[in-house]
């Protein structure tokens, strides 16, 4: 189904998983991707709170430059672990920490997305819980190696190797986890974007 949308969707990631995940909306798009944005959170923030906050910080740093036919499509992915967020890691050593601590249990992942045009800016997040069997150092250090998943929060990437032999179940949306909750994306677009 491709609906011509009144809007030009812009995606600013460099993710090219959300990419993929957007394509796969058979809707056409342009990437836009300024550098250096700043990241940080306020540290009182919680949880789904925090990717919402940061997809905003993301969009706000586009507005300027936005045109009045474009719409901008900003997002973040975070893993969180008993009150914690578990960052892209440092280095190997880091990203096999973290898998050691999501060994044998449940986590949340939370996207916020961020919509905006010249005159409007819808945003929402999306969780999913996901649960790891317990992984042998074996496999930990098999995914750190061969995979390097040091560009991804959690240090995994479900649709990879680990997220085969270690993920026992996931409540809510896979896409979310991947990192871009299209559904929930299609429907905002539909609900307030007349897409």
């Amino acid at each position: 189904m491709n609906t011509p949308l009144k809007y030009k969707l812009i995606l600013a990631s460099n993710s090219p998983r959300r990419r993929e995940l957007l394509s796969g909306l058979g809707l056409d798009f342009e990437v836009r991707v300024l550098p250096g944005i700043d990241e940080s959170h306020p540290a009182e923030l919680q949880g789904g709170d925090i990717p919402l906050f940061i997809s905003k910080k993301k969009a706000d740093a586009y507005v300027a430059s936005l045109q009045p036919d474009e719409l901008l499509i900003t997002a973040d992915t975070i893993v969180w672990l008993d009150g914690e967020v578990l960052e892209k890691p440092k280095d190997e050593a880091d990203a096999c920490r973290m898998l050691h601590e999501l060994s044998g249990k449940t986590h949340q992942v939370f996207t916020g997305v961020c919509l905006t045009t010249t005159e409007k800016q819808v945003s929402f997040s999306c969780r999913s819980d996901v649960t790891f069997c317990q992984l042998t150092d074996e496999e930990i250090n098999h995914y750190v190696q061969c995979y390097r998943p040091l560009d991804k929060a959690g240090a995994y990437g479900v649709q990879e190797w680990i997220g085969y032999v270690g993920v026992e179940r996931i409540e809510g949306s896979f896409f979310n986890v991947v990192g871009l909750p299209v559904q929930r994306l299609y429907q905002a677009l539909k609900q307030n974007f007349k897409l």
